[in-house]
């Protein structure tokens, strides 16, 4: 049997590297070697960036890079370099948005072009074998730029159009507020309001979002939309403004629960819908997306007097700690969409194999009126529920999904909604059971310290809801985990990614400040001192490193990061995930809260300074500063708790604090705690307790009030 093809990826980490490692393209990993290469050989870079989950980069594997002939081509004219997006995010911002400036949209796989200085000069997402219109081949892409670069003056033209390409990039993704004003400017009240309208121009009535299709859960903007509804109801803005913004995440948060992107089996969201009614996913799933999602859910129960948000978030988590978390902690990143149809295991994987029904396996598995119940409250056919399947890659499948409600179910059959409930509780469980045994999804099983802190966040909140230890525990295994093998305590550096024994990459500015953000609701959910402590210390990383205090921005990576970037980017645009610099301003506005040092409270009105003129133009574009310019026109108690945390007494003072409220408390419980936190904040000695039982200090808008005891008492001081 002749030997497999073998590239250098062998030697990667990556699951999404490593899926490439045996294609006869002579691929190289991103670093010094592949661009002193190009150098050396006088050849252009093919950049390759995508991930191990993403189902039109395994396409493009099986259909192009695993083709002998299309590799001799790219052997032959390139030097390829293949990356894995969700380690490198910063390399995959630069030319995604080059790509999307030379063709107006771009995605994954992501294809460019590079000089062998990395300036880009033509890139795209997927291209097929075969032409079609508006879709070359990809072997003819190859050849033309192959012969283009070999003819001296078209080379000239295109080194001069990757230098201005390059020059474009750096103005654009490192450029800091502009002088543009609106009337909105100077009001942060009115440009909160003014967000809210231009989301609500842009809002889908039919099934929330704001886009036809595809449609993504974009929890930064359903973010901001629950902190506008806060804002309302304290009339801070206007209360019409406030409801039009509650109204626009609940239609959206419910009718993303119904709808086939969540996983009724199992729990967890898929990555996005193909239709504008959430029915049809694009089945692979994300921890980041999850994480952030349960965290929304558990915000918007604030606003919903229906149980539906908390319970969505509830099976969330679930889903995190069965099937992505590793065994003592840590976060898996992702859930492939594709999967064998194959009980064996065997053939072409298809997408959403595991996630699919047919009616006669459902009624194999249920009993006659059981399965009636559960296909008429999913909306099962035996032709299958899905409607929009331009490819027909779903004929006679169905995806689960609220065809009808609970209500219309139990008048159908007669029954009582509770006896309804639990015959669909029942039905799920059985088929669960069943759809274990099928082959899985590919599992991509590295671990990323910025999406590890969202899940600490979501779980830690989840703690606070719901008091379910093995939440709080789960939370406190993965920052220990992250502490014990992505941390080095004597610089106080970060590393990104941990797969298979070894930690690797040098830490972005999201992974410094998403843990923060995780180790503050650590702190806030089981008020252990070294959370605190740990973020404190990060936070001076996070400015060293990050934060540039002549121009008031974050970089996503630090000065001497990578010498293959031709600049260092700026992240201030909110999307699927937050922002470097939106999340920062969240983050330090915390720790003016709770710590009171200026320092902090100067870099959060510096960011938020450099925002308000952006945002006047483009308020979508970073909702969760929004949400940032929303705490600073609540104001903010700062409350101390002097006592011990298993104290009764105390855990009354804590939910006293927590009521009405998002507040951030600061409990001091021993002198070891001060020792801990000294001398980062200053004024802990103050706090001691009043005869010697739980004490509770709140100091507002200024002033500080006389320290209480009595539970009732705190709930009067509180604004």
């Amino acid at each position: 049997m002749e030997a497999p093809y073998l590239n250098k990826l062998i030697h990667e980490k990556s699951p999404y590297l490593l899926q490439h490692a045996h294609n006869p393209v002579d691929w190289q990993a991103w670093g010094d070697e592949a661009f002193a290469r190009a150098v050396a050989e006088d050849k252009p870079v093919l950049l390759s960036i995508g991930y191990s989950t993403c189902h039109w980069c395994h396409v493009m594997a099986d259909e192009s890079f695993s083709d002998p002939v299309v590799a001799e081509i790219m052997n032959r004219a390139f030097v390829s370099i293949k990356l894995d997006r969700e380690e490198r995010p910063d390399i995959d911002h630069i030319y995604i948005s080059a790509v999307s400036a030379l063709n107006g949209s771009a995605g994954w796989p992501l294809n460019v072009f590079l000089t062998p200085a990395g300036r880009p000069f033509y890139g795209g997402t997927y291209f097929p074998p075969v032409g079609r219109p508006g879709l070359p081949a990809w072997k003819d892409v190859l050849l033309q730029i192959e012969r283009a670069w070999n003819d001296p003056e078209t080379r000239k033209k295109i080194l001069a159009s990757a230098e201005a390409m390059a020059d474009l990039l750096a103005q654009h993704l490192s450029a800091v507020g502009g002088a543009e004003t609106s009337a909105a400017d100077g009001n942060d009240a009115a440009l909160i309001q003014w967000a809210v309208q231009a989301l609500g121009e842009q809002y889908e009535k039919s099934y929330g979002g704001f886009s036809r299709a595809p449609k993504f859960p974009m929890p930064p903007t359903l973010g901001f939309l629950l902190a506008a509804a806060r804002l309302g109801r304290l009339n801070i803005i206007d209360p019409q403004a406030g409801r039009t913004a509650r109204e626009m995440a609940r239609q959206t948060l419910q009718s993303m629960a119904a709808g086939g992107i969540v996983d009724h089996l199992g729990g967890g969201f898929h990555r996005y819908s193909t239709d504008e009614r959430w029915h049809l996913p694009h089945f692979e799933k994300m921890l980041y997306d999850n994480a952030q999602l349960a965290a929304v859910y558990l915000d918007a129960q604030d606003l919903v007097a229906d149980p539906w948000p908390a319970e969505t978030a509830r099976h969330i988590l679930d889903y995190m700690k069965r099937d992505l978390m590793r065994p003592g902690g840590g976060f898996y990143s992702a859930e492939d969409a594709d999967s064998y149809p194959d009980q064996a295991g065997v053939g072409h994987k298809r997408e959403g194999a595991f996630y699919g029904w047919r009616l006669a396996d459902v009624q194999a598995l249920l009993p006659g009126q059981e399965a009636e119940i559960l296909a008429f409250y999913y909306d099962l056919r035996p032709e299958g529920n899905v409607r929009q399947d331009p490819l027909g890659e779903f004929q006679g499948i169905n995806v689960l999904y609220h065809g009808r409600t609970l209500a219309e179910t139990a008048a159908r059959f007669n029954l009582s909604e509770e006896a309804v409930g639990k015959i669909l509780e029942h039905g799920r469980d059985v088929m669960l059971e069943a759809r274990i045994r099928r082959p899985r999804p590919h599992l991509d099983d590295k671990i990323l310290t910025a999406w590890n802190g969202l899940a600490i966040s979501a779980l830690s909140k989840g703690y606070m809801r719901f008091g379910r230890i093995d939440d709080l525990d789960a939370a406190r295994d993965t920052a220990a985990f992250i502490h014990d093998h992505l941390y080095d305590p004597v610089v106080g550096g970060l590393k990104r990614r941990w797969r298979d024994g070894e930690s690797g990459i040098d830490g972005l500015a999201e992974d410094y400040i998403y843990l923060i953000q995780g180790l503050l609701d650590l702190y806030q959910a089981g008020f252990d001192s070294r959370h605190l402590a740990w973020a404190l210390d990060l936070a001076g990383q996070f400015y060293r490193r990050f934060y540039d205090e002549k121009e008031g921005v974050c970089f996503t990576v630090s000065a001497d990061h990578d010498p293959h970037l031709f600049f260092r980017p700026v992240d201030d645009t909110d999307n699927v995930l937050p922002s470097v610099t939106s999340t920062a301003a969240l983050v330090f506005q915390r720790l003016a809260r709770l710590t009171e040092d200026d320092g902090y409270g100067r870099l959060v009105e510096r960011l938020l300074d450099n925002a308000r003129h952006g945002l006047t133009r483009r308020p979508g574009a970073a909702p969760l500063m929004l949400a940032a310019l929303a705490g600073h026109l609540t104001g903010h108690a700062r409350v101390v708790i002097y006592g011990a945390p298993e104290d009764p007494s105390v855990h009354e003072l804590i939910a006293a604090a927590r009521s009405g409220a998002d507040r951030d408390i600061l409990l001091i419980d021993s002198p070891a705690t001060i020792d801990r936190l000294e001398p980062k904040i200053l004024d802990v000695l103050s706090y001691v307790s009043v005869d010697d039982r739980p004490t509770a200090y709140v100091c507002a808008d200024g002033a500080c009030h006389p320290p209480v005891g009595d539970p009732e008492a705190l709930r009067r001081l509180l604004p």
